[in-house]
């Protein structure tokens, strides 16, 4: 763990555990419970010819808009069949491969994604997924199923590392971030500010909000983990940083003059170049500052990405 102090823009080693070292009474760790799907099917058309189907955002329950490969031969009212009698039909045909796909019968999709469906692992890992990755692609604290990806930040803490914090008198509390497809999305355009987010589907619950706020209030700080943890909770910052319960939909796109409402330190993976995530972390602690610690992590030999290091930035 690369620990970076924003204060005097210093840069320590450490190794994981020894967050428990450097935080106390004075934090709140807000963490997110969610839990990545295996959201990878592969069926066939009535003709016999392979789709494969990568569900990447719930729309109702049993519709959701997804990947398709091949997708320009499924068209609107396409059927597909999929192992254990789930059925597949195009609702709408929408651009760069996506479809929105209604299945039936009712509540067979849940079933057939635990008995067939892959954990999607990041695009940049190629090969298939091995048993260990179900487990392995998941956070200790998982609950609420709905992500096509892990929030990789969490993937470091163990039970034991989060009691220890508790002892300390960290307070941990958590929010939902479903991380969509998004997360993978490179920018591309010229002027960042042309880029689209992808919505992704968030809740705050009260027992959070009350926290955080209390914390505030305190002269407390907050460390998100993750660029999802940060981006649900400045969606619902107010601009005295105050949070509110709430769920729904976010597309905030932060990038280097974002003034941050509510978060105060930040733990995060190192990033791919050119991936809004790497921009969220140049707006919270500066482009030059990022950019020579990254430099610095390269030179120790880090390793990035999603099963890699991280960065703890104060």
């Amino acid at each position: 763990m690369m620990v970076l102090r924003r204060s005097d823009k210093a840069i320590e080693h450490r190794i994981f555990r020894e967050i428990v070292d450097i935080l106390d009474e004075n934090y709140v760790l807000v963490l997110n419970n969610t839990k990545v799907i295996p959201a990878r099917l592969f069926g066939k058309k009535e003709t016999g010819a392979k789709v494969e189907v990568f569900l990447t955002k719930k729309i109702a329950e049993d519709v959701w808009e997804c990947l398709t490969k091949p997708a320009k031969r499924l068209k609107e009212k396409a059927k597909i069949l999929f192992p254990g009698k789930l059925e597949g039909r195009v609702t709408e045909v929408k651009s760069e491969g996506k479809r929105v796909i209604a299945f039936s019968p009712p509540g067979r999709l849940k079933e057939v994604l635990q008995t067939v469906g892959q954990i999607p692992l990041p695009p940049y890992i190629k090969r298939a997924p091995q048993k260990i990755d179900y487990e392995r692609y998941q956070t200790v604290f998982a609950q609420k199923e709905g992500s096509v990806a892990a929030p990789t930040a969490g993937l470091h803490f163990t039970e034991e590392i989060l009691n220890q914090l508790r002892e300390k008198g960290v307070k941990i509390c958590y929010i939902t971030l479903h991380v969509g497809l998004g997360t993978f999305k490179p920018v591309s355009v010229e002027e960042i500010t042309k880029h689209k987010m992808e919505e992704e589907y968030f809740e705050i619950p009260e027992s959070t909000a009350d926290i955080i706020n209390s914390a505030k209030k305190g002269g407390k700080k907050v460390l998100a983990c993750g660029t999802t943890v940060t981006r649900a909770l400045e969606t619902a910052a107010s601009d005295k940083g105050t949070i509110k319960a709430v769920s729904g939909w976010t597309s905030l796109f932060i990038y280097p003059g974002y003034k941050f409402k509510v978060v105060d330190a930040l733990l995060t993976n190192f990033h791919l170049p050119k991936s809004t995530l790497l921009m969220l972390v140049c707006a919270f602690a500066g482009r030059n500052f990022i950019m020579e610690a990254y430099n610095e992590a390269v030179r120790k030999k880090y390793r990035f990405y999603s099963y890699g290091d991280c960065m703890l930035i104060l």
